[in-house]
């Protein structure tokens, strides 16, 4: 007879989830964009996810008008953005004791975050900017702050004149398709060296739900499979009251945007085509395993 064991002790042992599977929609948006070579309607191009990489990924509006949503991709097949991440913002709060994302570690570390203005104003105590080992942030958009020369050429997007609104909530689908995180449009791209355009960052807190801890300030994701999520609209701001600026962990923080991020994740239009041609896909793919074991067993 196998020994009982209590139950808060099996459910202490199990793993604390950091992600979530797909719903259907999102997953089917997912496949088919895997499918496509380019945008169809790109809004900016001439972006690198990486330092070595070329200038060909771009943000999308091709489900602007349909489904309120902008994202970043690349020229060819499965060609979506990578994640390197991001340090900025607070650097001594819970969970900075680890050192991954410490100054020394972030070669392009900045003390505040795009829209630390927009946090100080919710007057939450203790809360004075977006925290990189709390808040999965993602880095979108991009502009440049100073006049400096080495800029001329560099390409900007401002995801506001579409409609994003900053600290809007985000969604991510990371490891494959076999993810979805949700959290704040919190911060923006500045230039590589002030040379180059780049896209595909977010925070350290976001960045272990995807990939794990060896996550850090100089390791991120290389797979240019990630899809970040933004939506447009006031309605996708949780405000001071909507979120859990002040949790003390990753955990806390994106479960109080869960369900916000689950509504606007339903508005998502599956390309009906493509959801047939999946559909015709899987079924024929039933039909093969079927005949495949009848004749098993059948012995022919």
């Amino acid at each position: 007879m196998l020994p009982s064991i209590p139950l808060t002790l099996l459910l202490a042992s199990l793993p604390t989830a950091s992600a979530r599977d797909l719903p259907p929609n999102l997953q089917s948006f997912y496949t088919t964009l895997l499918s496509q070579k380019s945008c169809t309607n790109p809004l900016r191009s001439g972006f690198y996810s990486s330092d070595s990489g070329p200038n060909t990924f771009s943000y999308c509006g091709d489900h602007l008008s349909s489904s309120g949503i902008i994202y970043i991709r690349g020229q060819g097949r499965g060609k979506l953005a990578n994640m390197d991440v991001d340090c900025d913002g607070v650097q001594n709060g819970p969970g900075s004791e680890d050192g991954r994302c410490s100054v020394g570690a972030s070669p392009d570390y900045q003390n505040t975050t795009a829209f630390q203005d927009v946090i100080a104003s919710y007057n939450i105590p203790g809360v004075t900017d977006l925290n990189t080992y709390v808040h999965p942030y993602v880095v979108f958009g991009n502009e440049i702050a100073s006049r400096d020369s080495r800029i001329d050429g560099i390409q900007l997007f401002d995801p506001r004149d579409h409609g994003v609104e900053p600290l809007s909530v985000m969604a991510v689908v990371c490891d494959g398709g076999k993810k979805l995180v949700y959290g704040v449009w919190g911060d923006t791209n500045g230039s590589e060296n002030g040379t180059k355009a780049m896209v595909g960052e977010a925070s350290l807190a976001l960045a272990t739900a995807c990939g794990g801890k060896e996550m850090s300030g100089r390791n991120g994701i290389d797979d240019e499979d990630v899809l970040y999520l933004a939506f447009t609209g006031q309605e996708a701001v949780p405000g001071r009251e909507g979120a859990r600026w002040d949790a003390a962990g990753f955990e806390e923080f994106e479960r109080s945007v869960e369900e916000l991020g689950e509504r606007l994740v339903s508005r998502i239009k599956v390309d009906e085509g493509a959801a047939a041609g999946m559909v015709r896909v899987s079924w024929g793919l039933m039909m093969v395993v079927l005949v495949v074991g009848y004749l098993g067993v059948s012995g022919i």
